[in-house]
């Protein structure tokens, strides 16, 4: 346990640390399994995380980095707005704020302080993407025609929403009443409040067995350990400055393409990821606010450099991300951000291909860009309003070893939403869904296909709104890896097709057919130095056809 100089044993710390993950992946069952909306209950897109009684980060369950990333700040601000001696046992404060928070409204942050008598110990977080909150579309995620934060829907700055552990009344009927489906946001709040209950039960069990000061033992521990080791991980790298440019398609039909910038610095122990000299803010809900931007620049580098080292403050100290104030990576509010999802696999890209010039090893292709439509109206069956949310989680590029992983979570760790489960809460009917073969880039090591869904339309009208991108400019290989094919959105309205572009809006009719394509990932290495034998189980699987394989290997199969 501890000795009398503060010490804690290895085996103490080991079964501590390994509770804390166990309580934060509980909050994460607790949350999917009582939640209504299918982003959260199916598709995953919630997170949780533990805090000390000094509101210092010291474990997190393996879910979204934007949220993760963005938790320390979201505590900070909390506790800016209600000092931890205002608060009462049986409090939780709710925040959305793009600025504040974890850059656009959908994302709401619940915390929760957990008392042990009269004293906070700690805070349970828990963040859920809210299917809806108001503004100008279905979904709360436009891009096009959005100019300011004001036009996304509800506001909630740091807000006492629930007093002795039971929601204000008043306070949720004003957000339920700004919102176009209230009961799967009653029902994912809810969620929330009961995973962070189950938090504090859990953390609270822990003094019990260990005792108070076995515990702050035990978390300074923690905390201390996680940021030598990183330390200890970066010298190890090749010091140096790493640079890598790429682009957005665009911010919406009829716009110039973003640019992103970023240099990587790695040295004396701390990695500097800095995006000064990419774009400017845009007049558009795309923009990237600096905590969004931060916590993917330091989730990438935590994945190519030392992926298994607990999510702690301690693991994020070494790792530093600025941009440029009033720039497309750190706007100022009131800058229009609810669209700004798409960014994060951007983010990720670019400091992947910083980084295939310091740590080849590691690096990979670019990811196949993910596509995020949400489709609205009435619901034919019910006459009441639905949204339907969807994920397209395409591939992977293809790395130093292996080929590129097909339809998976790309930098999020969402899933998939089975089609049953959309046609069941939609008037929808999904005709197709399918990897797309020839849309990896060749390589020594494959990238992953990307995969198309055609949904067609069972209600009388409805709005479609687009959130993708790699349209136009196609997912990068590496070591002379191929470039992956790009992505692709049409409606087809009887017999005319009509291609939109990756952030557009749209009215469809009834039978209209909505075809999302993705682009593919990129390859890794030469597409000459690639095995005959792994082509042809290629050509088997339906990842590429003949035709391809002569296109993008200069090879007869």
């Amino acid at each position: 346990m501890t000795s009398s100089k503060g010490e804690i044993d290895a085996i103490t710390l080991s079964i501590l640390w390994n509770s804390l993950l166990s309580i934060a992946d509980e909050m994460g069952t607790a949350l999917r399994r009582t939640a209504f909306s299918e982003a959260v209950r199916e598709g995953d897109d919630f997170s949780t995380g533990i805090f000390d009684g000094r509101g210092r980060l010291i474990a997190q369950g393996n879910f979204t980095p934007g949220h993760l990333g963005a938790m320390p700040y979201v505590i900070e601000n909390v506790l800016n707005y209600h000092a931890p001696e205002s608060l009462r046992p049986g409090d939780s404060i709710l925040l959305n704020d793009s600025f504040l928070g974890g850059g656009h409204f959908p994302d709401f942050f619940l915390t929760t302080p957990i008392f042990r008598e009269d004293r906070i110990v700690g805070y349970a977080v828990t963040t859920a993407h809210q299917v809806d909150i108001g503004g100008a579309a279905p979904g709360s995620q436009r891009v096009q025609g959005i100019y300011e934060a004001y036009q996304e829907g509800l506001r909630i700055l740091p807000v006492k929403v629930v007093r002795g552990g039971s929601f204000d009344d008043d306070l949720l009927r004003m957000i339920l009443a700004n919102v176009r489906v209230p009961t799967k946001v009653r029902g994912d709040l809810m969620a929330q409040l009961n995973a962070n209950h189950v938090c504090g039960e859990r953390f609270n069990r822990m003094f019990d067995t260990y005792g108070a000061e076995t515990m702050a033992h035990t978390i300074d521990a923690l905390l201390e350990r996680s940021e030598a080791e990183t330390r200890a991980i970066i010298s190890k790298l090749p010091a140096g400055r790493y640079e890598f440019e790429d682009a957005f398609d665009d911010s919406g039909p009829g716009t110039d393409p973003i640019k992103v910038k970023v240099a990587v610095t790695v040295g004396a122990g701390e990695v500097e990821i800095d995006f000064t000299g990419s774009g400017p803010t845009v007049q558009a809900a795309l923009n990237s606010y600096i905590n969004y931007t931060r916590a993917y620049g330091v989730f990438a580098t935590r994945c190519l450099t030392q992926a298994n080292l607990p999510n702690n403050e301690g693991s994020f100290r070494p790792i530093k991300v600025k941009a440029e104030e009033g720039s497309f990576f750190n706007p100022r509010f009131p800058a229009a951000s609810g669209g700004r999802a798409a960014v994060q696999i951007r983010i990720f890209d670019a400091v992947n291909g910083a980084f295939a010039k310091c740590i080849p090893h590691r690096a990979m292709g670019a990811f196949s860009h993910w596509s995020n439509p949400n489709i609205g109206g009435i619901d034919p069956r019910t006459g009441k309003p639905f949204i339907m949310y969807d994920m397209l989680l395409g591939g992977y590029g293809g790395r130093a070893t292996k080929d590129g992983v097909e339809a998976m979570a790309p930098v999020m760790n969402c899933s998939n939403i089975p089609v049953e489960v959309t046609e069941h809460n939609n008037p929808v009917r999904i005709e197709r869904f399918e990897l797309i073969p020839d849309s990896g880039g060749a390589g020594k090591y494959r990238g992953g296909c990307g995969v198309r869904k055609d949904v067609r339309l069972l209600a009388d009208e409805a709005m479609l709104t687009l959130l993708g991108d790699r349209h136009k400019f196609a997912p990068y290989g590496v070591f002379g890896g191929g470039a992956a094919a790009v992505g692709q959105s049409l409606v087809y309205s009887g017999n005319e097709a009509k291609e939109l572009g990756s952030k557009e809006v749209a009215t469809l009719k009834r039978d209209d057919v909505v075809s999302l394509r993705t682009s593919g990932a990129g390859g890794y290495g030469l597409p000459a130095d690639r095995d005959p034998k792994q082509i042809a189980e290629d050509i088997a699987d339906g990842y590429v056809t003949r035709e391809g394989v002569r296109r993008m290997y200069g090879r007869e199969a």
